[in-house]
């Protein structure tokens, strides 16, 4: 059982580049797979998730190799993918088996998806029930566990599907799907998520286009069969991964760092615009767009944080970071409020309540409803003690929220299950303490 500690920290200083990032690597590799071409993926985060994506499209016939620094996608053209018997191991990727439902559903080939523990504890049911409109079928559809086995339909039927929820993997599996369609895919979900497919597609040249309906609802449109260019693809670093270094310098006195070249997709910066509203000191330069995305270097400074109320509207741009920003909450002065987060109980674990466990055993009041969690900030100057172990459930945003928060504790947090932070952030231990924090591999 791998563990780290940390332990309080005098400063953060200095100047870093996190990895690229999680969701646009996984999309980058899998629409890659479906240009007829080459296409060269740079700044590729060779994380545990992503990795497990790319050998699942090696195991359905996709060349993929590396080449010094960058990637080469060989791709076999939309549909392309043909046979039966796969077993595709995702591991604790999400986003990895939820997007390969979809592009299996685009094509005649037959596969069974499995992962890990946690992964296979999440549910699927939200990605099955859309995809068998469009002719997938499914061994058992009932099913909202992995192992799934799913075989594909080489002309998927069109579809016109409102999703109940907002979420950027029940979309992006859909409109892999409809590539493959001769109609178009139409996709209606009440929130505008995460739209990194949808920028992908357009910069290779798909026609698709995003608008608001008088519900406030947005539709996606997808026109099917498109040729797609084999342009090269360079990643961002990831906002979520940047989210630890600038939380944590927020919090530890005398603090300052400046994250280069991270993606600042308006759909990513709920964290940020939450941060700036309750007082820190953030800001954006050398702004600039790379193959459809938006990045910008980002300072962050020590700053005297106030509670606040997150807004509904904001979560699905900010899925990935209330465990780090809760525990920004920690040090706000009064209460910071998140409601409509039902959608955190269903990540690699609970989130609301393991976030909520662990700062109790922090000494910090928290409370917990179906759908909201409020935590009671005890303001900049109020002594943390520390002195505590945390059980991270196999999560590895749970892992690097309560490994920051321990910099500033009288006494060391330790965090047990560490590993799985090589998901998505594998240079977290150096990134963060080459900028002064002390972390320990205990």
């Amino acid at each position: 059982m791998n563990s780290m500690t940390s332990y309080k920290s005098s400063k953060l200083y200095g100047e870093v580049v996190v990895p690229g990032d999680k969701s646009i690597s996984h999309r980058a590799l899998i629409i890659g797979s479906l240009v007829t071409g080459k296409i060269i993926i740079k700044n590729l985060l060779e994380s545990d998730d992503v990795i497990a994506t790319l050998e699942a499209l090696k195991t359905l016939g996709i060349i993929i190799k590396k080449n010094k620094n960058i990637w080469e996608v060989f791709g076999n053209g939309i549909g392309n993918l043909s046979g039966s018997g796969f077993s595709l191991d995702l591991g604790n990727s999400g986003t990895g088996s939820r997007l390969l439902m979809g592009l299996i559903a685009g094509s005649d080939v037959e596969a069974t998806i499995i992962g890990d523990e946690s992964l296979s504890k999440r549910p699927m049911k939200r990605i099955i029930k859309p995809l068998r409109k469009t002719g997938a079928v499914f061994d058992n559809p009932n099913n909202d566990n992995l192992p799934i086995k799913i075989k594909g339909s080489k002309i998927p039927l069109p579809l016109e599907y409102n999703s109940p929820v907002a979420s950027a993997q029940i979309k992006s599996s859909i409109l892999l799907a409809g590539l493959s369609s001769t109609g178009n895919t139409t996709i209606i979900e009440p929130s505008l998520s995460r739209d990194h497919s949808e920028r992908m597609l357009k910069y290779l040249g798909a026609k698709i286009s995003t608008i608001q309906l008088p519900d406030s609802s947005w539709k996606i449109t997808l026109e099917g069969l498109p040729i797609l260019k084999t342009l090269d693809i360079e990643i961002p670093s990831d906002p979520s991964s940047a989210a630890f270094p600038i939380v944590a310098s927020i919090i530890t006195p005398n603090s300052e760092i400046k994250v280069l070249n991270v993606c600042v997709n308006d759909l990513r910066l709920g964290l940020y615009k939450s941060l700036i509203e309750m007082g820190a000191n953030i800001s954006f330069s050398n702004r600039r767009e790379i193959n459809g995305e938006p990045i910008a270097d980002i300072s962050a400074k020590y700053s005297i944080l106030r509670g606040i109320k997150i807004p509904k509207s904001r979560v699905a741009s900010m899925i990935d970071e209330f465990p780090i920003l809760s525990v920004a909450a920690v040090r706000a002065i009064g209460d910071t409020t998140m409601e409509g987060v039902e959608e955190l109980r269903f990540k690699e674990t609970d989130r609301i309540h393991t976030m909520s466990e662990g700062l109790r055993s922090a000494g910090i009041e928290t409370k917990e409803k179906k759908d909201s969690l409020v935590i009671k900030g005890r303001g900049p100057d109020y002594a943390l003690k520390g002195n505590i172990t945390i059980k991270s459930r196999l999560d590895h945003r749970i892992a690097m929220s309560f490994l920051c928060l321990g910099l500033i504790t009288e006494n060391p947090i330790k965090v047990v299950d560490t590993d799985t932070i090589k998901s998505s952030f594998p240079s977290f231990y150096e990134i963060m303490n080459e900028i002064g924090a002390k972390l320990k591999h205990t």
